[in-house]
């Protein structure tokens, strides 16, 4: 899996940058190929992915060596073109839409043509088949108004195929054919023999007219339009989940002016702008709760259904629905900050990107066409040598072009990933592209960080140990008065204790955090610390007092924090962290499927065990410092193990990166969630394996179609070449081979959208 990087500016690593290039005019995974070759052969690119399903390259650059323009310029050098702006996904879904509008009108026309053409052509050779043929029609009695008409029908749909020829030759001349070349070039020899035909049945021959192949090259393209057509459609399915995120954000916002309510543009809203909702209405931007009270659909960003209670101080999301409160609130993020905004990005990127998978079929297609016209020469040539005259070689020889295209191959892994991936965003799982699907298919331990994971991350103080009951309350506003500073959730729960208790704080002479240990303060000239067994061990300071009580504490699941004055153990304060009611569930979900469960935590290994035997985790990673998180995770690496690591926090960011696939949870830090390969949008670990469940389906149809493809083209190009013939069966029609071939990408696309009904 390719190194993952914590950005630490809009440039990312070294100055290194990310374009995104629309790319026209492909016509198959082989044209894929070319424009990725292309793209990585240009002086100052480090990786470049064409993503044939999306029509977009995404490249990685150095911008000291390459400029977007280069990079444009050697899309265009390489027979393509690149618009400008891919990401205007409104402007890029009505082009789309108006490209299928096309095909399909371009098919009907071509059909309209080869209809009557297959009908005169063929009909008289089916003895079943009373075809009531003008005599002044009939290929025997008159041949050349027989030649003739097929000649005027046909001329048409090749006149609406032009694009196949111009796009084909061309690409034949750069030496890099492509799937227009194969069907250019078949068509183009039917067309060009039944000429042949028709000029010497002109000269007198009648017997040339069993020698016409006008209806081969007018239904082989009409059949391709139709695929094409098919195609298209199936592909504009694969990107709904991006147009139903995109239409969920509201235009408009009532903002709170000058006392009065003034309806502006989305975009004109301004960080710290108070904005009134409506019930019924939607959030229009990111923003905390100022007034009111209300309960708050958020399915759209977590995937639950299940509304959630909002209050002043809350945060309310773009794109989420007010229920039933009338409330103000302030904006926070904006525009491309908004959450909705970041999830449309992440899912548009992981759209664009590959699995490792499919570097078997990159390869094989950039090939695969080549060969293909070497199989053609070689088989029509054979059966000439054999004896066979040169209307049956011809057969062959378009039989072979036309039935070996290799849509199916280009298009078996993006549209799976696309689909697989708008699933998940739909059902609140974010999965950053193909790599961290393919990753997580193969997990097979899964780390769990205990605060905030497993446990929901706000500890609450439950009982304080000390020789005087009557000083609890000035040892808790003590303790408290030093966390004040603190971040850490055991910090926070002190604090909140004393806030409950109304203890007014007192002023902290010096401050000092002790990271993976404590803190360490100055209070009304006493010297204060808190903290775990470490920290007192480190200072020396004698535990024995409160042992038993400490191990009876740690016992029942419970965190002791140790209270030091001047350097003397004063106080043990229980701090417990309830489980999530989801845990258990996930855990024993993630046994079932045979992955193993681990925890990993700083807390001392009596409490992690506590809490491991409540969710039913037995392998325990306890007492570990933040930055050693990624040591552990790189030592069951080291035992053969695919492992995902999932947490929620600043201090989980390396083992995130670590992990063969990181899991944030959503409800923790932007950095966990810049680090992870999967963003849960609900603090709910029972996504952990249904994001698992997804990344398997999602490969699963990837190799379905993969399969499918190769098998195809494995079996189609033998018949196509004569196999069945010559072992006695009947030989291919060009016709039948530009059917399957169709068909073929068709039902890759119709099987990858089946994706689209998974359910957690």
């Amino acid at each position: 899996m390719e190194k993952k990087y914590i950005e630490s500016s809009p440039e990312g690593e070294n100055g290194i940058k990310t374009a995104v290039i629309g790319i026209a005019g492909m016509t198959c995974a082989a044209c894929a190929a070319r424009v990725e070759r292309a793209l990585a052969k240009t002086d100052g690119v480090i990786k470049a992915s064409v993503n044939f399903a999306t029509e977009k390259a995404t490249v990685r650059y150095d911008p000291q060596a390459a400029r977007v323009s280069v990079l444009k310029q050697a899309v265009v050098n390489a027979g393509y073109k690149a618009p400008d702006d891919p990401e205007k996904n409104d402007a890029d879904g009505r082009a789309k839409e108006r490209a299928i509008r096309i095909l399909w009108i371009k098919f009907a026309l071509a059909a309209a043509f080869a209809s009557p053409l297959l009908y005169f052509a063929m009909g008289h050779m089916v003895s079943w088949w009373k075809v009531p043929v003008p005599e002044i029609l009939h290929p025997k009695m008159h041949p050349l108004n027989y030649a003739a008409l097929q000649l005027g029908l046909t001329l048409p749909v090749i006149a609406v195929g032009y694009k196949f020829y111009t796009v084909g030759f061309k690409a034949l001349i750069r030496r890099a054919p492509n799937m227009d070349s194969l069907i250019a070039t078949g068509t183009a020899a039917a067309f060009g023999y039944s000429l042949y035909s028709l000029i010497r049945i002109a000269q007198g021959d009648r017997a040339a007219v069993d020698n016409l192949y006008f209806e081969t090259a007018g239904v082989i393209i009409t059949l391709i339009l139709l695929g094409k057509s098919l195609e298209a459609v199936s592909k504009g399915k694969t990107g709904e989940a991006i147009k139903k995120l995109m239409g969920l954000a509201p235009k408009t916002a009532t903002v709170i002016k000058d006392g009065g309510e003034l309806v502006i543009r989305i975009d004109e809203v301004e960080i710290g702008d108070v904005i009134l909702v409506r019930p019924g209405e939607k959030f229009p931007v990111d923003g905390v709760i100022t007034d009111g009270f209300t309960s708050v659909d958020e399915s759209m960003l977590t995937g639950e259904s299940m509304p959630v209670d909002k209050k002043p101080g809350d945060k309310a999301y773009a794109a989420s629905i007010n229920k039933n409160g009338l409330v103000q609130f302030r904006a926070t993020k904006i525009g491309a900050d908004t959450a909705l905004a970041q999830i449309i990005k992440l899912v548009e990127d992981a759209q664009g990107q590959k699995a490792p998978i499919a570097k078997v079929a990159d390869t094989v297609s950039g090939y695969f066409v080549p060969a293909v016209f070497g199989i053609a020469i070689l088989s029509g040539a054979a059966w000439l040598i054999g004896g066979k005259d040169a209307a049956f070689a011809l057969k062959i020889f378009v039989s072979v072009l036309v039935i070996a295209c290799p849509c199916a191959l280009g298009l078996a892994t993006p549209t799976a990933i696309m689909v697989g991936t708008g699933a998940g965003a739909k059902n609140g799982i974010l999965i950053k592209g193909g790599e961290a699907l393919e990753a997580a298919h193969k997990i097979k331990t899964v780390v769990l960080d205990k605060t905030g994971t497993i446990t929901e991350g706000k500890p609450e103080v439950t009982d304080i140990i000390c020789a005087d009951k009557n000083a609890e309350s000035v040892l808790l506003q003590i303790a408290a008065s030093a966390e004040r500073g603190s971040e850490h959730p055991l910090g926070e729960a002190i604090v909140r204790a004393a806030q409950k208790e109304k203890l007014p704080f007192l002023k902290i002479d010096a401050f000092e955090a002790v990271t993976g240990f404590g803190i360490a303060a100055s209070i009304d000239n006493k010297k204060v610390l808190i903290g775990n067994k470490k920290l007192m061990q480190s200072k020396n300071i004698g535990l024995k007092t409160y042992e038993s009580e400490s191990e009876k504490l740690a016992a029942e699941g419970k965190t002791p924090v140790y209270l030091a004055l001047d350097g003397k153990l004063a106080a043990v304060i229980a701090v417990a962290d309830v489980v999530k009611k989801s845990s258990r569930a996930a855990i024993e979900a993630l046994r079932k499927m045979e992955i193993e469960v681990a925890m990993i935590t700083g807390d001392n290994a009596v409490t992690a065990g506590a809490i491991a035997r409540e969710v039913g985790i037995t392998r325990v990673l306890a007492e570990v410092l933040p930055q050693d998180k990624a040591a552990e995770i790189k030592k069951l690496q080291a035992e053969g193990k695919k492992v995902a690591m999932v947490g929620d926090g600043i201090n989980d960011a390396p083992a995130l990166v670590q992990a063969d696939a990181g899991i944030a949870i959503g409800s923790g830090t932007d950095v966990a969630m810049e680090s992870a390969d999967i963003v849960l949008m609900r603090s709910d670990l029972t996504d952990v394996p249904a994001a698992i469940k997804l990344g398997k389906a999602t490969i699963r149809n990837i190799k379905q179609n993969l399969f499918w493809a190769f098998g195809y083209n494995t079996l189609g190009i033998p018949i196509a070449a004569g196999l069945l013939h010559l072992l006695g069966g009947p030989l291919l029609n060009p016709v039948f081979a530009a059917a399957a071939m169709s068909l073929s990408s068709v039902s890759v696309l119709t099987n990858a959208l089946r994706l689209k009904f998974f359910k957690k």
